[in-house]
């Protein structure tokens, strides 16, 4: 009978082929993606991972723009298994990524920009990676609620159940964290916040329209001051140090992303020009990073407790 099997394996083989669906995506910058399967070996870069990973959705590669346990996005996540095929902005192990045989590379397409995340070299058009799979992912919005929205879509195409209690357990949380700072700001009507980066040259002030997180905290009622952002940036205005008090806010929020910022600023003679440093109405900015639940609930609350702490009328 043993002359039986193989035929029998591959009749079995030839009927799982047949009736395999093909996989068809459109993304954010309006192309559109087809193969012949579900893909399952995903390379992903560190934002696409932080968002795919708490819908079920693991990776077999991430493109990091630093060590993962320097990188915003992946802090909290279980990363075993998953091989780093960059750790460095516009660079990639390419041998490390071949050998991981991708079907799909999943990255952020930036309208701003014109550019893919993980940078052109990287996922861009052209780039030796495309060789390996086809790049595709959502469009930067502007609300990273929208964006995770956009995640849960194409997680639940790659087969994720998003009928999963941690995952509503997760939304939940971050419902709970989103009304209570929605409560502190609306009490505060007069509050008036400004988003920045401490450079070595200067102070980078934030525009909250080229940033999806400041967008959702303005809808939910926090009031930012708008700087006039430099002719060849959507995202910021750069004052130099002895002007980094052209802008007077009630609280302050540093960009987190890099632990030391805020001691940047902090070690700048006219950081304290500005009122609300003088006054200690610091907080942290989740800067650009954002793209679960379960981290959006855990900013949102330490900025909850900064807008509770803050005086609307300190720069009356």
């Amino acid at each position: 009978m043993r002359h039986l099997a193989l035929p029998i394996l591959l009749l079995a083989l030839g009927s799982s082929t047949a009736h395999a669906e093909p996989w068809t995506y459109t993304d954010g910058a309006g192309e559109t993606i087809t193969l012949d399967a579900v893909p399952t070996r995903i390379i992903a870069t560190e934002d696409a991972a932080a968002a795919l990973i708490p819908l079920g959705i693991r990776p077999v590669g991430i493109i990091g723009n630093s060590l993962p346990e320097d990188a915003k996005p992946l802090q909290g996540l279980d990363l075993t298994g998953i091989e780093m095929v960059g750790v460095t902005h516009n660079e990639i192990d390419l041998e490390k990524a071949a050998m991981l045989q991708p079907d799909l590379v999943i990255a952020e397409y930036w309208p701003l920009d014109h550019e893919w995340g993980g940078g052109a070299d990287v996922t861009g058009p052209g780039s030796p990676l495309r060789d390996l799979a086809p790049v595709t992912g959502p469009a930067q919005l502007d609300s990273v609620v929208g964006l995770i929205a956009e995640y849960e879509e194409l997680a639940a195409s790659l087969g994720a159940d998003l009928s999963d209690p941690a995952i509503a357990a997760e939304k939940a949380a971050f419902e709970a964290a989103r009304d209570a700072f929605s409560a502190a700001a609306k009490a505060k009507p007069g509050l008036t916040a400004l988003a920045v980066w401490a450079g070595n040259d200067g102070l980078w002030v934030a525009s909250p329209k080229g940033a999806a997180e400041l967008m959702d905290l303005q809808s939910w009622g926090l009031a930012f001051l708008e700087p006039e952002l430099n002719p060849d940036s959507g995202y910021w205005e750069t004052l130099s140090w002895e002007q980094s008090d052209r802008y007077q806010p009630d609280i302050i929020l540093i960009d987190n992303r890099v632990a030391t910022n805020r001691a940047a600023a902090e070690a700048k003679p006219t950081w304290t020009a500005i009122k609300a440093a003088a006054a200690g109405a610091v907080g942290e900015w989740p800067a650009y990073w954002l793209r679960n639940y379960g981290a959006y609930a855990r900013e949102l609350e330490k900025l909850a407790a900064v807008v509770n702490a803050a005086d609307e009328n300190l720069t009356e």
